[in-house]
């Protein structure tokens, strides 16, 4: 049990969700390795939702909101985290919801689907036989996607995403929206939009900026994607956490006392 009180509390509550996803099976070890990545730049963000991933945010919900085919992307770390705010995006964008791993097994494909469909998905596309189509030039097991799912997509939202794959999907022309609290992986730096914060902050948060943005017309939601600038946002990440380190740094310095 973790009291509340804890002043680590929701970040050691992430961690147990998890760690029990590890154990029943459906989040790969290598999972709570990137769980703790994320961690580290959580802690260097300040553990709350930035403006830069607040612009991030509604530039990701024009985009599934202007796709033809919106996809959400789902790992066995979303689904220990997220599965209830996935469900619900879904509903409000309309997107449909994919299984796509790393370290791919019939059982955990199944298992995660299973999650996803208790916390209320009627379609879960990515499991078996469904994941039938090649993303080209991906070698890994997330080379697999569903021809009806990621394949097809022009937006593919892809929370706590592999570099690789990103990169492809980005050469086969898609829009590519990641969640990643590291603003210097190989994900972060090739996505058409990064949000930098922690899935469980961003995903509930993307929930309510595509409900909020739902009433705008189709003009007004290419005006405020095109408007954004990855780059940017990537740019003021690092100069906020540069910003915040140094002051850390002179509040800890006895010279400044």
């Amino acid at each position: 049990m973790i009291p509340p009180t804890h002043p680590r509390y929701r970040s050691l509550l992430e961690r147990e969700k998890v760690v029990e996803g590890a154990k029943e099976g459906y989040v790969a070890l290598q999972g709570l390795i990137a769980q703790g990545r994320g961690e580290c730049f959580d802690y260097l963000i300040g553990e709350e939702t930035q403006s830069f991933a607040t612009k991030a945010m509604e530039a990701a919900a024009a985009a599934l909101l202007l796709a033809k085919h919106p996809m959400i992307s789902v790992n066995g770390n979303v689904a220990a985290l997220t599965p209830r705010e996935v469900v619900q995006l879904a509903e409000v964008v309309p997107a449909l919801i994919e299984v796509n791993l790393f370290y791919r097994t019939r059982e955990r494909e199944e298992k995660i689907a299973e999650i996803l469909r208790r916390h209320g998905a009627v379609k879960v596309l990515g499991v078996g036989e469904d994941a039938s189509c090649t993303i080209p030039e991906l070698f890994s097991e997330r080379r697999r996607v569903s021809c009806e799912g990621i394949y097809k997509a022009d937006v593919v939202l892809v929370p706590l995403e592999d570099g690789d794959r990103t990169e492809a999907l980005r050469r086969m022309g898609k829009t590519v929206i990641a969640i990643d609290l590291n603003p210097l992986s190989r994900t972060a730096q090739a996505a058409s939009i990064t949000i930098v914060d922690n899935v469980t902050r961003a995903m509930p948060k993307l929930v309510e900026a595509v409900k909020a943005m739902k009433a705008l017309d189709r003009g007004q939601l290419a005006q405020i994607l095109e408007r954004y600038n990855n780059k940017k946002t990537l740019a003021d990440a690092l100069r906020h956490i540069l910003k915040r380190l140094e002051q850390l740094a002179n509040s800890l310095d006895p010279r400044n006392a």
